[in-house]
C-alpha cells in the first residue's frame, strides 16, 4: 500500500442535513407497511447505548471483559408530524375533532435521508438512507408559550427506543444504513422504489352520466387541449352539463411505500447491484 497520505482530493467527506422522512406502520405479521411522508422533520438523533464493559478478575489479574447487550434509541424532532403518527404517540379519536391521550403506543418504522458531501462535489456527493425498525415513542413534553415580538414555531420532540429485528447470519438490529456513494445507482433506485412507493399508470376514460349525478362529488374530470397530451382537471360542476364530456381517472400498478426488513434489503440491493 505504501506510505499513508492524508487529505487527498475527494476524500474529505462529511454528512449534513436531513430530509425524505417516511413513517411506517407495523401490521400484525410484523411487516412495515403504509408509508407516509413525514413533513417538517428537523432532526433524528441516533443514540446507541449499552455495550458496557464488566471486568472479571481471577488469579489476582484481569481475567476477561464481558460486554452488555447494545441498545438503540434516539430522539426525533419536527415542526409537525403526519396524522398517522398520532397512534404511535398515544392518541386516539374520541369523536370527530376530539382526541384523547394516554392510550397504547403502537410501534413504528422510520426512514430518513442524510446528505453526504466532500471537498470536490460539495453536498451533491451522495446521501445515506437510515432505516429504523421496532421504534416506540416515549411520552414527550410540549411547551406552549404566548406569542411575543419574537415568535417561534413549536418544535415537537420524541425520545424513542427500539426492539431489534432478526437478520440472517447476524445479531438482530434496529438500524440499517445504506450509502449511495458505495451502492450502485440501480440498487439505490430499486430500494427507493420500495421505501417511497411508485406511481402507477394513469388513464382517463369517458363516463356516461346516469340520472342526476353530481360530477364534482363523483370526482370526474374535464379535458382541455386540442391534441395529446391533454390536460385533465377535476370538474367543479355540481350538475351534469350535457354539452360536456366527463372523464373518470383510473390508476393501475402503483405500489404503496413500505419498509423492507433487513434480509429483504440485502436481496434487493444484491439483485440490482
Amino acid at each position: 500500500m505504501g506510505k499513508l497520505v492524508w487529505d487527498q482530493a475527494g476524500q474529505k467527506t462529511y454528512e449534513t442535513g436531513i430530509d425524505h422522512g417516511v413513517l411506517y406502520d407495523v401490521d400484525a405479521q410484523g411487516n412495515y407497511v403504509d408509508g407516509v411522508a413525514w413533513n417538517g422533520l428537523t432532526a433524528v438523533t441516533e443514540s446507541p447505548s449499552g455495550a458496557e464493559n464488566t471486568d472479571l478478575y481471577a488469579d489476582n489479574i484481569k481475567y476477561l471483559i464481558l460486554k452488555s447487550a447494545e441498545q438503540f434509541g434516539g430522539t426525533i424532532t419536527a415542526y409537525t408530524y403526519p396524522q398517522e403518527f398520532e397512534k404511535h404517540d398515544g392518541s386516539a379519536d374520541l369523536a370527530t375533532g376530539v382526541k384523547i391521550g394516554q392510550q397504547s403506543r403502537a410501534p413504528f418504522g422510520l426512514c430518513y435521508r442524510s446528505n453526504v458531501g466532500n471537498d470536490t462535489s460539495g453536498q451533491d456527493y451522495g446521501y445515506k438512507l437510515h432505516l429504523i425498525y421496532g421504534a416506540s415513542a416515549n411520552p414527550s413534553e410540549r411547551n406552549y408559550q404566548t406569542i411575543n415580538d419574537s415568535p417561534e414555531a413549536i418544535e415537537f420532540s420524541w425520545e424513542f427506543s427500539t426492539t431489534p429485528v432478526n437478520v440472517t447470519g447476524f445479531k438482530p438490529t434496529a438500524l440499517v444504513t445504506i450509502d449511495s456513494t458505495k451502492a450502485t445507482e440501480a440498487a439505490m433506485t430499486a430500494i427507493e422504489a420500495v421505501l417511497y412507493g411508485t406511481d402507477g399508470t394513469v388513464s382517463y376514460d369517458a363516463v356516461t352520466p346516469v340520472g342526476t349525478e353530481n360530477p364534482s362529488t363523483e370526482g370526474w374530470y374535464e379535458r382541455s387541449g386540442s391534441a395529446e397530451p391533454y390536460t385533465y382537471t377535476l370538474t367543479t360542476d355540481t350538475t351534469v352539463d350535457s354539452q360536456k364530456t366527463y372523464y373518470e381517472k383510473t390508476e393501475t400498478g402503483a405500489t404503496v411505500a413500505r419498509l423492507p426488513l433487513p434480509d429483504e434489503v440485502k436481496r434487493i440491493m444484491t439483485a440490482a447491484g
